[in-house]
Protein backbone atom coordinates (compact mmCIF):
# COMPACT_ATOMS: atom_id res chain seq x y z
CA UNK A 1 0.00 0.00 0.00
CA UNK A 2 2.88 2.39 0.78
CA UNK A 3 4.20 1.53 -2.00
CA UNK A 4 0.88 2.14 -4.50
CA UNK A 5 0.65 5.62 -2.39
CA UNK A 6 3.89 6.76 -3.71
CA UNK A 7 3.42 6.17 -7.07
CA UNK A 8 0.66 7.61 -6.90
CA UNK A 9 2.04 11.03 -5.39
CA UNK A 10 4.39 10.40 -8.10
CA UNK A 11 2.06 10.46 -10.92
CA UNK A 12 -0.45 13.32 -9.54
CA UNK A 13 3.02 16.11 -9.50
CA UNK A 14 4.01 14.31 -13.12
CA UNK A 15 0.47 15.09 -15.29
CA UNK A 16 -0.30 18.71 -14.40
CA UNK A 17 3.78 19.18 -15.41
CA UNK A 18 3.14 16.84 -18.80
CA UNK A 19 0.03 17.63 -19.32
CA UNK A 20 1.00 20.55 -22.01
CA UNK A 21 3.98 18.12 -23.57
CA UNK A 22 1.45 15.08 -23.83
CA UNK A 23 -1.10 17.88 -25.70
CA UNK A 24 1.42 18.91 -28.06
CA UNK A 25 2.62 15.14 -28.69
CA UNK A 26 -0.67 13.71 -29.68
CA UNK A 27 -1.22 16.70 -32.40
CA UNK A 28 2.80 16.14 -33.69
CA UNK A 29 2.65 12.85 -33.08
CA UNK A 30 -0.74 12.77 -35.77
CA UNK A 31 1.42 15.15 -38.04
CA UNK A 32 3.89 12.33 -37.90
CA UNK A 33 1.64 9.69 -38.81
CA UNK A 34 -0.28 11.48 -41.24
CA UNK A 35 3.24 12.31 -42.73
CA UNK A 36 4.13 9.12 -43.10
CA UNK A 37 1.05 7.54 -44.47
CA UNK A 38 1.57 10.35 -47.26
CA UNK A 39 4.17 9.07 -48.40
CA UNK A 40 3.22 5.48 -48.92
CA UNK A 41 3.89 3.71 -45.49
CA UNK A 42 1.67 1.44 -43.79
CA UNK A 43 -0.93 2.77 -40.94
CA UNK A 44 1.04 0.70 -38.37
CA UNK A 45 4.70 2.02 -39.58
CA UNK A 46 4.40 5.15 -37.23
CA UNK A 47 3.14 3.08 -34.40
CA UNK A 48 6.51 1.34 -34.73
CA UNK A 49 8.50 4.31 -35.42
CA UNK A 50 7.33 5.27 -31.60
CA UNK A 51 7.81 2.44 -29.83
CA UNK A 52 11.27 1.63 -31.19
CA UNK A 53 12.47 5.09 -32.33
CA UNK A 54 10.58 7.43 -29.82
CA UNK A 55 12.37 10.45 -31.57
CA UNK A 56 9.87 13.13 -32.55
CA UNK A 57 12.48 14.60 -35.51
CA UNK A 58 14.53 11.08 -36.28
CA UNK A 59 11.13 9.85 -36.69
CA UNK A 60 10.36 12.69 -39.77
CA UNK A 61 13.48 11.33 -40.99
CA UNK A 62 13.11 8.02 -41.13
CA UNK A 63 9.64 8.54 -42.83
CA UNK A 64 11.14 10.18 -45.66
CA UNK A 65 13.99 7.46 -45.80
CA UNK A 66 12.27 4.84 -45.45
CA UNK A 67 10.36 4.90 -49.47
CA UNK A 68 14.20 5.27 -50.98
CA UNK A 69 16.31 3.02 -51.63
CA UNK A 70 18.03 0.67 -48.58
CA UNK A 71 20.70 2.29 -46.96
CA UNK A 72 21.47 1.97 -43.57
CA UNK A 73 24.86 3.43 -43.27
CA UNK A 74 23.33 6.91 -44.49
CA UNK A 75 20.74 6.57 -42.33
CA UNK A 76 22.62 6.03 -39.45
CA UNK A 77 24.78 8.78 -40.22
CA UNK A 78 22.01 11.42 -40.66
CA UNK A 79 20.28 10.34 -37.24
CA UNK A 80 23.37 10.55 -35.76
CA UNK A 81 23.47 13.99 -36.23
CA UNK A 82 20.02 14.70 -36.26
CA UNK A 83 20.24 13.30 -32.63
CA UNK A 84 23.43 14.84 -31.20
CA UNK A 85 21.81 16.75 -29.18
CA UNK A 86 20.70 13.89 -26.40
CA UNK A 87 24.63 13.19 -25.92
CA UNK A 88 24.25 16.40 -24.55
CA UNK A 89 20.88 15.59 -22.17
CA UNK A 90 22.70 12.25 -21.19
CA UNK A 91 25.76 13.80 -20.17
CA UNK A 92 23.39 16.56 -17.88
CA UNK A 93 21.21 13.69 -16.61
CA UNK A 94 24.45 11.40 -14.96
CA UNK A 95 23.56 13.04 -11.51
CA UNK A 96 19.79 13.08 -11.68
CA UNK A 97 19.31 9.28 -12.84
CA UNK A 98 22.03 8.08 -10.37
CA UNK A 99 20.58 5.38 -8.27
CA UNK A 100 17.62 4.86 -10.08
CA UNK A 101 17.61 1.13 -10.46
CA UNK A 102 15.59 -0.74 -12.97
CA UNK A 103 13.56 2.51 -13.61
CA UNK A 104 17.33 3.59 -15.47
CA UNK A 105 17.10 2.11 -18.87
CA UNK A 106 13.71 3.35 -19.07
CA UNK A 107 14.70 6.88 -18.48
CA UNK A 108 17.54 6.87 -20.59
CA UNK A 109 15.82 5.24 -23.72
CA UNK A 110 12.82 7.50 -23.33
CA UNK A 111 14.93 10.96 -22.61
CA UNK A 112 14.01 13.29 -25.15
CA UNK A 113 13.81 17.34 -25.50
CA UNK A 114 10.36 17.69 -23.29
CA UNK A 115 11.44 14.89 -21.12
CA UNK A 116 14.91 16.12 -20.19
CA UNK A 117 13.44 19.93 -19.59
CA UNK A 118 10.76 18.87 -16.97
CA UNK A 119 12.52 16.32 -15.53
CA UNK A 120 15.91 18.51 -15.09
CA UNK A 121 14.12 21.71 -14.10
CA UNK A 122 11.45 20.73 -12.04
CA UNK A 123 11.26 21.40 -8.40
CA UNK A 124 9.86 18.11 -6.94
CA UNK A 125 8.73 18.27 -3.19
CA UNK A 126 10.54 16.85 -1.24
CA UNK A 127 8.09 13.98 -0.07
CA UNK A 128 7.71 12.96 -3.73
CA UNK A 129 9.48 9.95 -4.76
CA UNK A 130 12.50 11.58 -7.73
CA UNK A 131 12.82 8.20 -9.31
CA UNK A 132 9.05 7.45 -10.43
CA UNK A 133 8.36 11.37 -11.02
CA UNK A 134 10.83 11.06 -13.83
CA UNK A 135 9.84 7.45 -15.08
CA UNK A 136 5.72 9.02 -15.49
CA UNK A 137 7.12 12.07 -16.83
CA UNK A 138 8.77 9.89 -19.64
CA UNK A 139 5.84 7.43 -19.71
CA UNK A 140 3.32 10.00 -20.20
CA UNK A 141 4.71 11.87 -22.90
CA UNK A 142 5.75 8.54 -24.95
CA UNK A 143 2.59 6.96 -24.53
CA UNK A 144 1.26 10.85 -26.22
CA UNK A 145 3.37 10.67 -28.75
CA UNK A 146 2.46 6.95 -29.83
CA UNK A 147 -1.48 7.47 -29.34
CA UNK A 148 -0.78 10.34 -31.55
CA UNK A 149 1.60 8.51 -33.89
CA UNK A 150 -1.64 6.00 -34.28
CA UNK A 151 -4.15 8.37 -35.05
CA UNK A 152 -2.24 10.08 -37.66
CA UNK A 153 -1.35 6.74 -39.49
CA UNK A 154 -4.54 5.34 -39.33
CA UNK A 155 -6.69 8.71 -40.60
CA UNK A 156 -3.58 9.58 -42.99
CA UNK A 157 -4.45 5.98 -44.49
CA UNK A 158 -8.09 6.43 -45.11
CA UNK A 159 -8.03 10.38 -45.91
CA UNK A 160 -5.91 12.02 -48.45
CA UNK A 161 -4.80 15.30 -47.05
CA UNK A 162 -2.49 18.47 -48.72
CA UNK A 163 0.25 18.29 -45.85
CA UNK A 164 2.30 21.10 -47.27
CA UNK A 165 4.43 22.81 -44.67
CA UNK A 166 3.08 20.17 -41.87
CA UNK A 167 6.56 19.38 -40.74
CA UNK A 168 7.58 23.15 -39.45
CA UNK A 169 4.86 21.74 -36.61
CA UNK A 170 8.12 20.47 -35.06
CA UNK A 171 9.83 23.65 -34.95
CA UNK A 172 6.76 25.18 -33.66
CA UNK A 173 6.88 22.85 -30.44
CA UNK A 174 10.51 24.06 -30.28
CA UNK A 175 9.41 27.54 -30.25
CA UNK A 176 6.57 27.08 -27.34
CA UNK A 177 8.82 24.89 -25.51
CA UNK A 178 12.11 27.77 -25.43
CA UNK A 179 9.05 30.01 -24.29
CA UNK A 180 7.83 28.21 -21.62
CA UNK A 181 11.49 28.15 -20.01
CA UNK A 182 12.44 31.62 -20.61
CA UNK A 183 9.41 32.95 -18.71
CA UNK A 184 10.10 30.42 -15.76
CA UNK A 185 13.79 30.97 -15.34
CA UNK A 186 15.31 33.43 -12.95
CA UNK A 187 18.29 34.32 -14.82
CA UNK A 188 18.57 34.73 -19.04
CA UNK A 189 22.23 33.52 -19.00
CA UNK A 190 21.70 30.37 -20.67
CA UNK A 191 19.21 30.57 -22.92
CA UNK A 192 20.78 34.03 -24.33
CA UNK A 193 24.15 31.89 -24.94
CA UNK A 194 22.74 29.39 -26.83
CA UNK A 195 20.73 31.85 -28.40
CA UNK A 196 24.40 33.50 -29.38
CA UNK A 197 26.31 30.06 -30.48
CA UNK A 198 23.41 29.24 -32.76
CA UNK A 199 23.25 32.40 -34.18
CA UNK A 200 27.17 32.76 -34.66
CA UNK A 201 27.19 28.65 -35.62
CA UNK A 202 24.35 29.48 -38.49
CA UNK A 203 26.20 32.69 -39.73
CA UNK A 204 29.40 30.39 -39.90
CA UNK A 205 28.27 27.31 -40.97
CA UNK A 206 24.90 27.46 -42.74
CA UNK A 207 21.49 25.97 -42.31
CA UNK A 208 22.30 22.44 -42.96
CA UNK A 209 25.78 22.18 -40.73
CA UNK A 210 25.33 24.35 -37.75
CA UNK A 211 23.17 22.09 -35.39
CA UNK A 212 26.98 20.50 -33.91
CA UNK A 213 29.25 23.40 -33.71
CA UNK A 214 26.52 25.46 -31.97
CA UNK A 215 25.76 22.62 -29.74
CA UNK A 216 29.63 22.25 -28.87
CA UNK A 217 30.06 26.01 -28.37
CA UNK A 218 27.38 26.00 -25.98
CA UNK A 219 28.97 23.49 -23.90
CA UNK A 220 32.06 25.43 -24.42
CA UNK A 221 30.75 28.62 -23.07
CA UNK A 222 28.23 26.97 -20.58
CA UNK A 223 31.45 25.01 -19.35
CA UNK A 224 33.72 28.30 -18.74
CA UNK A 225 31.10 30.63 -17.03
CA UNK A 226 29.85 27.54 -14.81
CA UNK A 227 31.11 28.94 -11.19
CA UNK A 228 29.56 32.13 -12.37
CA UNK A 229 26.09 30.97 -13.92
CA UNK A 230 26.20 28.59 -10.25
CA UNK A 231 26.13 31.68 -8.45
CA UNK A 232 23.32 33.28 -10.58
CA UNK A 233 21.03 30.19 -10.41
CA UNK A 234 22.23 29.76 -6.59
CA UNK A 235 20.93 33.41 -5.95
CA UNK A 236 17.86 33.08 -7.85
CA UNK A 237 16.90 29.95 -5.79
CA UNK A 238 17.12 31.30 -2.60
CA UNK A 239 15.22 34.23 -3.72
CA UNK A 240 12.12 32.97 -4.31
CA UNK A 241 12.37 30.65 -1.59
CA UNK A 242 12.33 33.41 0.78
CA UNK A 243 9.42 34.46 2.75
CA UNK A 244 7.99 37.51 2.22
CA UNK A 245 7.13 40.10 4.57
CA UNK A 246 4.27 42.28 5.26
CA UNK A 247 4.01 46.09 5.57
CA UNK A 248 4.12 45.76 9.68
CA UNK A 249 7.86 43.95 8.55
CA UNK A 250 6.82 40.22 9.67
CA UNK A 251 6.90 37.32 7.43
CA UNK A 252 3.74 37.08 5.75
CA UNK A 253 2.18 33.62 6.88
Amino acid sequence: MAQTGTKMAAFKQALPLSFSIMAGFVFLGITCGMYSSSLGLPWWMPTFMSIAIFGGSAEFVVASMLPGAFDPLTTFAVILVVQARHLFYGLSMLWPFRGMGRKKPYLIYALCDESFSINYGARIPADIDRGWFMLFVSLLNQSSWVLGCTLGGVFGSMIPLDIKGISFAMTALFVVIFLDQWLQEKSHVSSLTGLAASAAALAIFGADSFLIPAMIGILVVVTALRPKLEGIYANGDRAAQAPAHNENGGDEA
